[in-house]
């Protein structure tokens, strides 16, 4: 690619959009950083498309899931991203904010904008916590929802 001076990688993720008047469009967010005990009050997704996130810098992503339990999200599951590690959500999938570790990050968007309504957000009862130890993740339910 371009004469042999660039290494593309291609295909890293993939974009749908459903709705009318739906597009692909390409954003960026900088997002604060957690550490140690992590709160999750809430988790969100998208019915009418994807999202993709990808690190404009390095430092590690706490990644957040849940699966779906009949329109409601099940019991999160936290996992860690390495540094320079994005992540490509499905549309309607739920899942957490965006959570750099340890230092403040910046990120480009691939997102949905359209008509329609593209958030669902769900309010857990009681948050889940999640413990950053520096080896590994532990996940607290302080209630199930």
């Amino acid at each position: 690619m371009n004469g042999e001076k660039a290494l593309r990688y291609h295909a890293l993720g993939s974009a749908s959009v459903a709705g009318d008047e739906a597009r692909v469009v390409i954003s960026m967010v900088v997002s604060k950083p957690v550490s140690g005990l992590v709160e999750v009050a809430m988790v969100e997704r998208h019915p009418l498309g994807s999202q993709a996130f990808m690190p404009l810098g390095e430092g590690r992503l706490l990644v957040i899931v849940c699966p779906d339990e009949d329109g409601r999200p099940g019991q999160p599951q936290a996992f860690v991203a390495a540094s320079g590690q994005g992540v490509n959500y499905h549309a309607d999938v739920w899942h957490g904010v965006l959570a750099p570790i340890d230092k403040r990050q910046s990120y480009l968007i691939v997102d949905r904008d359209g008509l329609g309504n593209n958030l669902q957000e769900h309010f857990f009862d009681a948050p889940w916590l999640i413990q950053l130890p520096g080896s590994g993740l532990d996940l607290d339910g302080a209630a199930k929802s």
